[in-house]
């Protein structure tokens, strides 16, 4: 039976930039939809729905969700199709697949094929809840609003207590240093300009000292990236990106 939506925690998930965390809810059931829709809100979340494949490929590429919650059976086609048009975009958002509590072979399938989780229906609210919750900590794209921690992939940087981590190991920062890599840290996945690096970290407009964020982005590479995958990206002829490393 499902049952009414009931606030899971009090830590409140919200994306590295500070905004609401993005869910999109895919099942051509209305009733549940709405339900679970309603339990997602109820976290704070910015929740949109899709009863179909197409119109769910259509929204994960619009919408850009955090995390996805998808019903295995939808009215054209199924949700392992759906998984594989949205990962071709966004590799890496995380996806709980809903299946029939009888369909083991769904779920072996949903996982083979690179899900994330999966409930069984008829499930509660609050198990769903709380397993979206735990796939998006898993990804490290989100954090407690109540929390000073920053944390991508296996980087973490305290706003509070200034210390940087990365795969547990302990990493010292200059001030100038911190204070570009929590920017990029604040919008991670986004790419962003020299200009923008220089206004926000050096609080000056972009003139002739792009030379400064390149050199500072060097710095952070020795410090964050050498003897690792790395997670500090060049977009020539744009900018930079930091994001997960692969």
């Amino acid at each position: 039976m499902v049952m009414n939506p009931t606030k899971t925690s009090t830590a409140k998930l919200v994306r590295a930039d500070g905004s609401p965390v993005r869910v999109l809810i895919v099942d051509d059931e209305a009733n549940l939809t709405e339900l679970l829709a309603m339990a997602l809100r109820y976290e704070g979340w910015d929740v949109r729905t899709a009863a179909s494949g197409m119109e769910a490929v259509r929204a994960a590429r619009e919408f850009g969700p955090d995390a996805v919650v998808l019903d295995m059976m939808l009215p054209d086609f199924d949700g392992m199709e759906v998984l594989r048009r949205m990962r071709g975009e966004t590799p890496n958002v995380p996806v709980l697949f809903l299946t029939a509590k009888d369909a083991v072979e769904d779920r072996v399938a949903g996982l083979t094929a690179g899900g994330d989780d999966y409930v069984t229906k008829p499930f509660s609210l609050e198990e769903v809840v709380a397993r979206v919750r735990a796939l998006m900590r898993r990804t490290a794209i989100v954090t407690d609003e109540s929390s000073s921690l920053l944390a991508v992939g296996d980087l973490t940087l305290d706003e509070d207590s200034h210390e940087v981590t990365r795969g547990g190991t302990q990493i010292s920062l200059t001030a100038t240093e911190f204070e570009l890599l929590r920017y990029l840290m604040r919008n991670p996945r986004r790419v962003l300009s020299k200009a923008q690096i220089l206004d926000r970290v050096w609080n000056y407009d972009f003139g002739g000292q792009a030379n400064v964020v390149e050199l500072y982005i060097s710095y952070l590479r020795k410090k964050i990236d050498v003897g690792r995958n790395p997670m500090i990206h060049t977009m020539r002829g744009v900018g930079y990106v930091l994001k997960p490393a692969d």
